[in-house]
């Protein structure tokens, strides 16, 4: 049976727009599907650290060794605050000690200090004081005790260095010195005084009995 020409025409008409009809329906569906996924978080890239600090230590001792197993250094304090941002550590009430190669003990105290990573160079803040105590060098030289005091003082444990740019006293044996800043080498044994210098030097002993 023949079907009537209207339906004919509609059936015909649907088939020409069926694939449109198909193409915006899975468009929509497409879309609908992109809002209700979840979404990727974005890489972020990671914070700078900031100088804050990072963890703390209280009654500490934080020790250095040399490769044969003998103590390098000794760093103490009441309280200690770590820095990830410069690796430093700054410590309150800090007490170093160190032993270098040689065998000579050198002892350094302030209000604060500031160590890097490795302890291997402290700055010394507040009531700061450096000692070295009498001993022999390795030749047998006797070298007398060396004491470093001022309000700054800047300690190089393994290149055995003291420096400061602020007033500093510098006691050897019974001569004292004072500068307004001052570079000390133990390897080359030179004292470098800057700035308004001046110096008590006492005679030696025996000068003193004639």
């Amino acid at each position: 049976m023949a079907l009537p020409r209207w339906l004919t025409v509609g059936l015909d008409r649907l088939t020409i727009y069926l694939p449109i009809v198909l193409a915006a329906a899975l468009a929509l569906s497409s879309y609908w599907l992109v809002r209700i996924a979840p979404k990727l978080s974005s890489p972020t890239t990671p914070a700078a650290p900031t100088h804050e600090p990072d963890y703390f230590m209280q009654g500490f001792v934080v020790k250095r060794f040399l490769p044969n197993g003998d103590l390098r250094s000794e760093l103490r304090g009441t309280e200690g605050r770590h820095y990830p941002d410069t690796d430093t550590m700054e410590v309150d009430q800090v007490q170093l000690r160190s032993i270098s190669p040689a065998g000579l003990v050198t002892h350094a105290t302030a209000k604060r200090g500031l160590s890097n990573a490795d302890a291997s160079e402290v700055q010394l803040f507040g009531d700061a004081v450096v000692v070295r105590d009498e001993a022999r060098d390795t030749d047998g030289t006797v070298l007398p005790r060396l004491e470093f005091r001022g309000e700054f003082l800047w300690a190089f444990v393994d290149q055995e260095r003291v420096m400061s740019n602020k007033p500093v006293t510098l006691t050897r044996g019974s001569d004292t010195f004072t500068a307004d800043a001052m570079d000390y080498d133990k390897i080359t044994g030179v004292a470098n005084l800057k700035g308004r210098v001046r110096g008590v030097i006492q005679p030696p002993a025996a000068a003193k009995g004639r």
